[in-house]
């Protein structure tokens, strides 16, 4: 919480120090598209980062529909709560209670956060890899990009490997040597790991399929940055706006411990926005457009956390208990 603070206080100090009369005037360019930005492309890339999601199950357990309301209520929990943008991903299993076994929705969980991830690591190279062309070689920047990468695939790649020996596994017997009370069966966790482990071994296909459209949905973000800036009356490529959203996305990764990034976001697109050449009123102004789309998914999601259930959102299969869903897989 105090991390969330000290962002907002950073972020107050930027619009103040960058001029919040330039600010405003970019601002007041956008008019009744504001409204659009909100919507589109983010509903694209909310879409392809939910049939991400899908691919990473096992098989096909839950419908879609279901998929996007429990999407929308955890990344509201992400973005908002101080629990390291994992919160949301325990709100998302949870929420999908009843709807498959709670050993295949965690699984799906972990290999989403995986894909994803992963991704968004491909992402970053591809940016370094245009940067190349706008920033010059020896840039602190630059660098700072290139060993971020190196350190993020190597990080998803060793979490994809403890994935495959048993994380569950490892974790029950970490914590108990810790002396902290296990909130699951050891049942539940060895179910787990068997998950991940037929998931990794023998769905290669569902494994890609997970990873490329989350791949599409970072890269639907350099649209949405290519639209913002264009309607903020700054003519910049299509090659600009994905250097711009790939280290942006990089900075979100390195930060994941402050809510939403508050603040050092924002900073970080005052650099990005320096080295090719753009004002910082206009990195702000970037950011607090994004913020506004931010803070109105939110909303979104919130509502999708309260009402969804209620919506009588349909279930693939009734409820089965976990045992007995268990057996059945074993027998066939």
């Amino acid at each position: 919480m105090a991390l969330l603070v000290l962002g907002v206080v950073v972020l107050g100090a930027l619009v103040v120090t960058t001029g919040s009369a330039a600010i405003l005037s970019a601002m007041a360019r956008l008019s009744w598209r504001l409204a659009v930005f909100v919507c589109f492309p983010f509903v694209l890339v909310t879409l392809f980062d939910t049939l991400g999601w899908r691919f990473a199950f096992i098989r096909d357990r839950v419908r879609f529909q279901t998929l996007v309301w429990a999407r929308l209520a955890g990344e509201a929990f992400n973005l908002t709560t101080p629990t390291a943008a994992l919160g949301g991903e325990a709100v998302k299993a949870w929420l999908l209670s009843g709807y498959a076994p709670r050993d295949e929705t965690v699984s799906s969980v972990i290999v989403a956060k995986t894909t994803i991830t992963l991704a968004q690591g491909l992402f970053l190279a591809l940016g370094i890899v245009v940067a190349w062309v706008f920033v010059p070689s020896d840039s602190l920047l630059l660098r700072a990009m290139l060993w971020l990468v190196c350190i993020e695939l190597v990080a998803i790649g060793a979490f994809a490997v403890a994935q495959r020996r048993g994380i569950g596994h490892r974790t029950h017997r970490l914590v108990q040597w810790a002396g902290l009370r296990v909130p699951v069966s050891g049942e539940l966790l060895s179910r787990l790991d068997e998950n991940l482990a037929d998931y990794y071994g023998r769905r290669p296909r569902r494994l890609i399929l997970s990873l490329g459209f989350h791949f599409v949905a970072w890269c639907l973000g350099s649209l949405e940055t290519y639209i913002a800036l264009r309607w903020l009356g700054t003519d910049v490529s299509l090659a600009t706006a994905t250097v711009i959203e790939a280290f942006g996305t990089a900075i979100r990764f390195a930060t994941f411990f402050i809510p939403a990034s508050v603040g050092v976001l924002e900073g970080g697109y005052v650099l990005i926005f320096s080295a090719l050449g753009l004002t910082p009123a206009l990195a702000i102004s970037f950011g607090l457009m994004r913020r506004l789309r931010e803070l109105a998914w939110i909303a979104v999601g919130l509502v999708a956390f309260v009402a969804g259930p209620m919506l009588g959102a349909p279930r693939v299969s009734p409820p089965e208990p976990e045992s007995a869903t268990h057996d059945a897989s074993i027998t066939s």
